[in-house]
């Protein structure tokens, strides 16, 4: 049987890429997203083997992360593989953030995060196990100072990304974090950041190897927990 899987949090660059990557592997892909007509064109034209739904789904919202499940779960059955992929924060620091703003990053990103988590891994303890990724950066580990939205909500997600780890590793649930410190290729990526080589943009596709590398891993004692990701001369000394 196929995989399903979910990726909460999909737009143009790297939530594309792992999409087409895991449809091509066989994956049933769930998009889930606010932007319903990028992810309806991008389900369409996803690579068989594997089929593409899209969910429109504010991820801030518990009620819709729940039913997005409910959804994905009548269209392909239980979820085997989730990647927490989603963000939302503005680049502004602590005097200049206002609370919503605060707010509205963890509620994307730490919040709407542990929802998924909840339905996805409830069905891999149903079953055989499965994997859940967490998109990280930088910010995760290293504060870069002046974005304090972001960088607490990149700092909760990589602890709860642990904690889910050391709760059901042992039941055959893989949970990783991904570390990626550096600029992602893609549309307008160049154009915001002019003065950056362009040997030194990460390659979505590339990336998404990575993924699915870590969904492939079946190896309970060696699977890596947190994988760290960049290219060209960033400054990587996280303590």
């Amino acid at each position: 049987m196929a995989r399903t899987a979910v990726i909460a949090g999909v737009g143009p660059g790297l939530g594309e890429s792992l999409a087409r990557r895991f449809a091509a592997a066989g994956c049933d892909v769930a998009l889930l997203a606010r932007s319903a007509e990028f992810i309806e064109e991008l389900a369409a034209d996803l690579p068989k083997p594997g089929e593409g739904l899209a969910v429109q789904t504010d991820l801030s919202s518990v009620e819709q992360v729940r039913e997005a499940f409910e959804t994905v779960r009548e269209a392909f059955g239980a979820v085997d593989v989730l990647v927490n992929h989603a963000s939302a924060a503005s680049w502004t620091g602590l005097l200049d953030t206002s609370v919503e703003e605060f707010e509205r990053a963890w509620a994307v990103t730490g919040r709407g995060a542990f929802v998924c988590s909840q339905e996805a891994v409830g069905d891999m303890l149903d079953d055989d196990g499965g994997t859940v990724i967490f998109t990280g950066a930088t910010s995760a580990v290293r504060s870069p100072g002046g974005a304090i939205g972001f960088t607490a909500a990149k700092f909760g997600a990589r602890g709860m990304a642990m904690d889910i780890a050391q709760e059901f590793g042992s039941d055959g649930v893989h949970v990783a974090h991904v570390v990626i410190d550096g600029q992602i290729d893609g549309p307008g990526a160049r154009e915001r950041s002019p003065d950056r080589d362009d040997d030194t943009f990460i390659d979505p596709d590339r990336l998404a190897e990575t993924y699915w590398h870590l969904v492939e891993q079946d190896h309970v004692d060696t699977q890596p927990f947190e994988v760290h990701v960049t290219n060209g001369p960033q400054n990587t000394e996280f303590l």
